[in-house]
């Protein structure tokens, strides 16, 4: 498995509450529904700010 930092596991934890809140919006505006796409997102967010995130495949 692969080893994120802390950060990252930071805002991945965040964008599963937003999720189950029903707050988490994809790029166009339509609610996130799946928790693969909620952790997706929060990789992408803790990459954007510089974490210790692997790269995309």
């Amino acid at each position: 498995m692969a080893k994120y930092s802390e950060k990252a596991s930071e805002k991945v934890e965040e964008a599963m509450h937003e999720k189950k809140a029903g707050k988490l919006k994809t790029g166009t505006g339509k609610k996130v529904t799946s928790k693969k796409q909620a952790i997706a997102i929060g990789l992408s967010e803790a990459r954007k700010e510089g974490a210790k995130v692997p790269k995309n495949k």
